[in-house]
């Protein structure tokens, strides 16, 4: 690649020519994802080419590289096409070559660099996604890539974190990164190092907090004193504990203790010893061997062994807290020592965790409580990950629960549903990376927990992730109970302990929280081993847990008081809560609780932190803010009154009152937030917030801005004339510039105030504010002008002050101008005053019945015009009194006018005085409806008889009483009875049946439906009235009909005899069918049956005529006997002929055989007979028997036309009795269908 080419080879390793270019070639790089080639020659110059698929290569895109000349660059790649270089300067410049973007990356001092550091090499480490680089003050700095919350990598453009570098001497010149990921090997030109990666140890204890800040070096703080110390050891510390008066440090190998003395730090024992956890009480040091621990002086000199059984395994975690001492062994065990006493005692015997808890792999970590009542523990599972609970062991019961932060509920504990609502922070879904006991109260716990799917970065990124810090109470009787759970402050790194009232974090230098209240860095110290003091950067804040903000001072009885009160606060127990405070005199306690109460939402207890503090106006607020329907509302105005502003915006904001959050806007002089508020999510109170915005700033003297606002909120027409009503010359310029009527109108006033008439015409004509126009006109005299403008415009103010103006010299004038202004009972009033009859008239027509009853009085006082006084009357609703006067003046036009306006509403007496008189002038239609409409019906209907009247439906129907107020149930039915009649009478049968229905008549209903003849309204209401009479009926009309064709109407008979329980009848309903089936069709198989079911029907019937009903069922049976007989005979006759002949012989000679069979069909079978076997002399003489048997009835009828016609011509019979037989046969039909009817 030394003169400038790319070679490709390819599967059968024959190699060609890619690409060239100018100079040698420094890197390549091939980026997968859009599948191209990016070229760097020493020049610096970067070229991009796509790659074929053949194997050919296409320059897209070519850039000279920034650089500082004469310098080395070093290059790196990413996988995700990131070019980094780094060339002697004080940044690294970074080159997305996916989105052709660049950027570059500089130190920053406050963390620990110096100015003017550049930076040589660069190195990157693809799987934690850090960029390490050299620089010439052999420091190493390292950036990390942060990817933001909700978003993935690829979406955005990366951002890096800039970490405290590490320092190793010298002048870096190379990075690499190992292969195990936690290797970096440097180059400082004097030597070659490996860097293994270690997490920085931190420990508090004792108001005294220690953080590393580099291998050797440790930032000391002591919150007691406000003093931050610098601590540089000779030894690469691996871990640190710290107690009130030392700071020991170990590195798995050697031991070293400080002693704090004063405002110096004083190294008072060094020793080996290879144990990797080291624990610190009074001064004895904790140190773990193989099976033992021992207790040693600060020299080193072993006290005490604490020895382990090989069952109980090798110690390897130990933690103290005030005088206990908890040891984790690698079998998961553990045991608590008692350090009260000179020598250590066992406190409780050897717990085996592994019994307890399944799926337990190792112990992660072990704390003790302040009395050693309780520990708690992480461990690690058997697939290596870590677990997603906190266990506890309590000592005393010997018993473990747990805490879950994957469902974010306790294994043990009393319900805190409501709690568990109120929390916004959500703990599901989490996994515990650190926890701590209070350094006093052994009821206290915190834990630090990440989400789960952060589990994989907790010893890199920790502070990149939503972490959140959760503290609970501890205690045998209630078991964990959720206090409080928030997220990490940002800027802070780490929770380090719990010491209330405060939570203390490690932070990074620059990133301290400003809200934390934190001690004063402005007094350090250095060890005096190293020389020369030096800035110590701050790495500890702390912040007050959630019940102690604002009593971060208080002394020892308040705060446990406070305590008490947020336990008994967590558990529900009122009572107890408020004995715990009760003697509490401070206000600054109770309002702190009464903040407490915002973030709990516990409104009871704030009403009695309130009273306790003496605020009257909070209480008076928070009892008004009861009528809220959301309870956020009513903390929030709670978190007002305490001054609580950003907490009572956010309540707001989460129950979606923008309205009163608009009005919470307005009240703290935040205008944009209220109208943006306004314009978004409370438009129904926009206007009233211009308004409100507008008067602020008339107020503060911007009366510009202010004119604008009135504009918006639509009131500018009152206010902005009212504001500057003392500038008239602006005042005029903004009402010509508006062009609006009522600034118009406003204007005008003001000029005619100031007796400028002609210009308040102008700009009353502007205003088209007519009355004005009119009013100054009169004024001046100018009545013409005046008339104009009132007649022009027809408005009513000016019509009737003219009309005013016109009174006392032109009457007619004033009418006029009345009349337009629709003044009517003045126009009136002068009509009749001035005998203006004519004109009296049409305004009282005009005018409202008042008007109308006074100027009909006057007509009929005066005596002329009476036609009018009746219509006045009747127009104006008085229609007795017009009824009277057109009697008395006997005006029978007004009369039949006034009728038409006659209602069941008017006077009875007054409808019949009517009725009285049109049926005497022959008007008897009208007379009717009068009478129906003053309720007389039955003279109603006497009216209809005597002269005939036809009642229509609807006459019918007002003539119906709808309910039995008017008249009795006995009365109302006669009265429909009454009207069905008459409808009878005149023929509207159906409108009968619709009355006698009504009146409960159900068999004159149907007796007038069946003269209807609407056969399928009769089946409809016999099927609706469900009554044996009306079946019987219905059946008995049906029987007329043709049923014979309709099989659906012979269903129906049968049907309604049936539902009549007639079986008589219908029996002879079935003797009918059959009888019809013989004698049309000569089936006597139907027939007979028709006669079987009617047999049927008559023995079920009961015999109620003394013996006639056996007689009848005899008869019936005979024919039945007959019939059978002759169906017999009539099937034999294809199996056996002379016998069948022989047995119809038989049967010629039965008494009464005719009607069940007709001899007819007898004889005709006989013939028919011997006229196939050509015996027709036989024949003969049998149809000679048959006439002379049935001399009046065709034979034809019996005997088939071709036996007649072979008959005669064997026998040679004329053809004349063959006609006389035809003419007998059409005789007899004629005869037969008049008997029909």
């Amino acid at each position: 690649m030394h003169i400038g080419k790319v070679h490709s080879v390819d599967e059968y390793c024959k190699t060609s020519v890619l690409l060239s270019v100018e100079g040698s070639i420094k890197k390549l790089l091939y980026i997968e994802k859009t599948e191209a080639l990016a070229v760097i020659t020493e020049n610096l110059m970067l070229s991009q080419y796509a790659l074929g698929p053949e194997g050919g290569a296409q320059e897209i895109m070519k850039g000279k590289l920034s650089s500082k000349s004469g310098q080395n660059v070093d290059v790196v790649w990413t996988e995700d096409g990131l070019l980094i270089t780094a060339s002697g300067e004080q940044v690294i410049r970074l080159w997305d070559l996916e989105r052709d973007d660049n950027y570059v990356l500089s130190l920053d001092e406050t963390l620990g660099y110096e100015r003017g550091e550049m930076i040589n090499c660069v190195s990157y480490c693809a799987g934690k996604e850090i960029l390490a680089a050299g620089t010439t003050n052999g420091r190493i700095a390292m950036w990390r890539m942060v990817v933001q919350s909700g978003s993935s990598r690829g979406d955005t453009k990366p951002q890096w974190k800039l970490q405290t570098p590490t320092e190793i001497g010298g002048n870096v010149t190379q990075l690499q990164w190992g292969s195990n990921l936690n290797l970096l090997a440097a180059n400082n030109s004097n030597t070659v190092l490996i860097l293994c990666e270690h997490v920085m140890s931190a420990h508090f204890s004792h108001q005294v907090a220690a953080v590393q800040l580099s291998p050797t070096q440790l930032n000391i703080t002591q919150f007691h004193t406000g003093l931050h110390f610098s601590l540089q050891s000779d030894i690469h510390v691996r871990g640190v504990c710290v107690t009130k008066d030392s700071v020991t440090v170990w590195n798995g190998k050697q031991v070293t203790v400080y002693e704090l003395s004063g405002t110096s730090l004083r190294n008072t024992g060094s020793f080996p010893c290879d144990s990797h956890v080291v624990a610190v009480h009074g001064e004895n040091l904790y140190t773990v061997e193989p099976n033992r621990v021992q207790i040693r002086t600060p020299q080193g000199t072993v006290k005490q062994l604490l020895t382990f059984s090989k069952a109980e395994g090798n110690p390897v975690l130990l933690n103290v807290r005030q005088s206990y001492l908890v040891v984790g062994t690698d079998t998961a065990n553990i045991r608590v020592f008692d350090l009260s006493r000179r020598d250590a005692k066992a406190h409780c015997s050897t717990k085996n965790l592994a019994d307890q808890i399944p799926n337990l792999g190792t112990l992660r970590s072990v704390k003790c409580n302040a009395n050693g009542s309780q520990v708690s523990i992480l461990i690690s599972q058997v697939n290596g990950r870590p677990d997603h609970k906190v266990y506890f062991y309590d000592v005393e019961m010997d018993t473990v629960t747990h805490f879950d932060f994957f469902t974010g509920r306790p294994s043990s504990g009393i319900s805190q549903e409501e709690e568990s609502e109120k929390q916004q922070w959500s703990l599901s879904g989490h996994s515990p990376v650190s926890h701590f006991w209070d350094e006093s109260e052994p009821r206290l716990f915190v834990c630090e927990t990440v989400p789960v799917s952060s589990e994989s970065i907790l010893n890199s990124s920790l502070d990149m992730v939503d972490v959140l810090v959760v503290t609970l109470f501890c205690t045998q009787e209630h078991g964990l109970l959720l206090q409080d759970c928030s997220p990490r402050p940002p800027g802070m790194q780490a929770l380090l302990a719990l010491d209330v009232p405060y939570y203390y974090y490690s932070c990074k230098p620059g990133e301290k929280d400003q809200g934390l209240i934190e001690v004063s860095a402005s007094s350090y110290r250095t060890q005096p081993t190293t020389g020369t003091p030096s800035q110590v950067p701050h790495m500890v804040s702390r912040k007050a847990l959630r019940d102690f903000v604002g009593l971060e001072n208080c002394e020892k009885a308040t705060r446990d008081a406070m305590l008490n009160f947020s336990f008994y606060l967590t558990i529900g127990d009122m009572d107890e809560a408020f004995k715990s405070i009760k003697l509490i005199k401070s206000k600054a306690v109770w309002e702190n609780m009464a903040r407490m109460c915002v973030k709990t939402r516990r409104l009871d207890v704030a009403r009695v932190c309130l009273g306790n503090m003496g605020n009257a106006r909070a209480a008076k607020a928070l009892k008004e803010a009861e009528a809220e329907p959301e309870p956020e509302t009513q903390v929030a105005m709670l978190a007002i009154q305490l001054g609580m502003l950003e907490d009572a915006e956010n309540l707001y904001k989460s129950c979606q009152r923008y309205d009163l959050l608009n009005n919470f806007y307005q009240a703290s002089g935040k205008w944009q937030q209220a109208l943006e508020t306004a314009e978004v999510h409370d438009r129904i109170h926009l206007r009233a917030t211009y308004y409100s915005y507008a008067k602020y700033l008339e107020s503060m003297g911007d009366k510009t801005l202010a004119l604008t606002y009135y504009e918006k909120s639509d009131t500018h027409r009152v206010e902005v004339p009212r504001m500057l009503q003392d500038d008239t010359s602006s005042l005029e310029i903004y009402v010509n510039k508006m062009k609006d009527k009522s600034i118009y109108k406003w204007w005008a006033q003001y000029l005619e105030s100031q007796a400028d008439l002609d210009s308040a015409l102008h700009f009353y004509e502007c205003a088209q504010d007519y009355l004005s126009l009119v009013r100054i006109f009169c004024y001046r005299g100018d009545i013409q002008k005046a008339s104009e403008i009132a007649n022009n415009t027809g408005d009513r103010a000016a019509s009737y002050h003219l009309a005013r103006h016109y009174e006392g010299h032109d009457i007619k004038q004033a009418v006029h101008f009345y009349t337009r202004a629709q003044a009517y009972n003045n126009a009136i009033r002068l009509c009749k005053e001035n005998g203006l009859d004519d004109q009296l008239m049409n305004l009282a027509l005009l005018s409202n019945p008042e008007d109308m009853m006074e100027a009909a009085c006057y007509y009929e006082e005066k005596g002329s015009h009476l036609d009018r006084a009746v219509a006045l009357y009747h127009k104006a609703g008085y229609v007795s009194r017009a009824l009277e006067l057109a009697f008395a003046t006997e005006q029978f036009g007004a009369l039949e006018m006034i009728a038409e306006d006659l209602n069941e509403s008017s006077d009875p007496a007054l409808l019949a005085r009517c009725s009285d008189f049109f049926s005497t002038h022959s008007k008897y239609e009208k007379s009717v409806e009068l009478l129906v409409a003053a309720k007389k019906y039955h003279q109603a209907l006497e009216l209809c008889v005597t002269q005939n009247l036809t009642i229509t439906e609807d006459l019918a129907e007002r003539m119906t009483v709808p309910d039995s107020k008017d008249m009795s149930e006995e009365a109302r039915k006669e009265l429909l009875e009454r009207i069905a009649d008459c409808c009878m009478r005149q023929g509207n049968y159906h409108l009968a049946t619709k009355k006698y229905t009504q009146a409960g008549n159900k068999l004159k209903a149907m007796r007038a439906l069946l003269k209807s003849g609407d056969t399928e309204k009769i089946v409809f209401f016999a099927n609706v009235s469900r009554q044996k009479e009306l079946f019987i009926l219905a059946a008995n009309y049906l029987q007329s009909l043709d049923w014979r064709k309709d099989p659906d109407i012979l269903k129906t008979i049968i049907g309604f005899y049936t539902k009549g329980r007639a079986p008589d009848l219908l029996a002879g309903f079935y003797e009918a069918c059959a009888q019809v089936e013989i004698d049309d069709y000569q089936n006597y198989e139907k027939a007979l049956d028709a006669l079987t079911e009617a047999s049927k029907c008559l023995s079920k019937a009961k015999d109620a005529s003394s013996g006639q009903q056996e007689v009848r069922l005899a008869d019936l049976q005979h024919k039945i006997t007959l019939i059978r007989k002759f169906v017999h005979i009539r099937s034999l006759y294809s199996e056996d002929a002379s016998e069948a002949v022989q047995l119809c012989e038989t049967l010629l000679e039965e008494p009464e055989l005719d009607p069940a069979v007709r001899i007819g069909d007898v004889f005709g079978f006989l013939i028919e007979h011997h006229c196939q076997q050509g015996n027709f002399q036989l024949a003969n003489r049998k149809l000679e028997q048959l006439q002379k048997l049935l001399p009046s009835q065709n034979v034809s009828y019996y005997i088939s036309q071709a036996s007649l016609v072979a008959l005669q011509k064997e026998l040679g019979i004329p053809m004349d009795r063959s006609d006389n037989i035809h003419i007998s046969k059409e005789e007899d039909e004629v005869e037969e269908d008049l008997n029909m009817f």
